[in-house]
């Protein structure tokens, strides 16, 4: 790539935790882009289960053999981070035809105030189901979520969980 301009991707989203869907797309958009940077932000309107800098590093140790792939912190809005780090387009997976409509709606706010194009790609059927917000609550249940999740989100979930029961036993 010599003359040409380098093709960054943003795919971004809390990623509370990172789900075999999102690696999904992720490795299948860095096979589109020249870089893809996971952006791993902040939504006030979600309850994390993982704080944001346990959430980088564990992404940072999921994509680690991802060459293309790099992993970011951001606070405030996608298109501005996007912008900033010179991104060609943003990312997003799309699981069923509710994801569609508000990934719609997101895309084309994009597109009007920062300038962005939005690619979709569409999760494998083997892991639409997931999300992370079923995967938090299997495993505040108690359920298993080995399926679900890579080995390094299944540890860093376990060791929260343990510290959060032991700070309830001990009030």
């Amino acid at each position: 790539m010599s003359n040409s301009r380098k093709r960054l991707v943003v795919f971004p989203g809390t990623f509370d935790p990172i789900t075999h869907g999102h690696l999904d797309v992720i490795r299948r958009g860095a096979r589109l882009f020249d870089e893809l940077v996971v952006a791993v932000g902040e939504n006030p309107q979600k309850s994390a289960m993982l704080s944001q800098a346990q959430r980088v590093r564990i992404i940072r140790r999921v994509v680690a053999d991802m060459g293309r792939v790099r992993v970011e912190p951001y606070k405030g809005l996608t298109v501005d981070f996007a912008r900033r780090l010179g991104a060609s387009a943003i990312l997003r997976g799309i699981r069923d035809t509710s994801d569609l409509l508000m990934e719609f709606q997101m895309a084309w706010t994009n597109r009007r105030i920062g300038g962005l194009e939005t690619v979709f790609i569409m999760t494998g059927p083997e892991v639409a189901f997931i999300s992370s917000s079923l995967v938090k609550q299997i495993a505040q249940g108690g359920g298993d979520v080995s399926a679900l999740v890579p080995p390094q989100v299944l540890e860093a979930m376990h060791r929260t969980t343990n510290k959060r029961k032991r700070r309830s036993a001990s009030n």
